[in-house]
């Protein structure tokens, strides 16, 4: 009896079935590169470089350590009275956050004005002082790269939308990394958005 309890162990030692087998490290190691994998791949708004609206080259790399508010802003849309929350965010919450004003023209002809004509028109209507750069596509064939990344899941490892309407909203943290999305509707000084800036 005891010769076959002990080829029988033996027989299951073989197959890898042995009551000592376990199958934790190798399930371990499989969410480790898993969790390595996706690290990786998220990529940061720090690699771009963008045109600012008087025509200047800035790395985005430049305002690390601040959370960012990435928005694509139009002049004559029924959301433009948003750029006077965006001045009070950016004056009340400046030590946390900067606010980046992208002007798009993609949603109904409502961005028109030449870079010169946005910048005159923040200023003059809604006493604009935070970054504004060069308009740009957001949406579609033409998209620039800064948006084909925040809107590409695959790459900013958190998100999967593209803007939908002017004044959306990307929340980047403080290591450049897209962390949230918010939609046109969402005011920049809602308390939604102020809690999550101020997280």
């Amino acid at each position: 009896m005891k010769s076959v309890l002990v080829l029988l162990l033996g027989a299951l030692a073989a197959c890898g079935l042995s009551s000592n087998t376990t199958t934790t490290p190798s399930t371990s190691a499989a969410m480790t590169t898993t969790t390595a994998s996706e690290t990786t791949a998220r990529g940061s708004v720090y690699d771009f470089s963008v045109q600012t609206i008087d025509g200047k080259q800035v790395q985005l790399s430049q305002f690390k350590g601040k959370k960012l508010l990435l928005v694509n802003v139009a002049s004559e849309c029924g959301y433009t009275p948003q750029y006077k929350e965006l001045e009070e965010l950016h004056k009340k919450h400046g030590d946390r956050v900067v606010v980046l004003g992208f002007p798009a023209n993609n949603f109904g002809g409502q961005e028109p004005g030449t870079n010169e004509q946005i910048a005159t028109f923040c200023e003059k209507n809604y006493g604009v002082t935070f970054p504004m750069f060069a308009k740009i596509s957001v949406k579609g064939d033409d998209t620039a790269p800064l948006y084909q990344f925040l809107a590409d899941k695959a790459r900013n490892g958190i998100v999967g939308e593209a803007p939908d309407w002017n004044f959306c909203k990307y929340l980047v943290d403080e290591q450049g990394h897209v962390v949230g999305f918010y939609k046109s509707k969402v005011k920049p000084m809602s308390d939604e958005l102020v809690a999550a800036i101020l997280k």
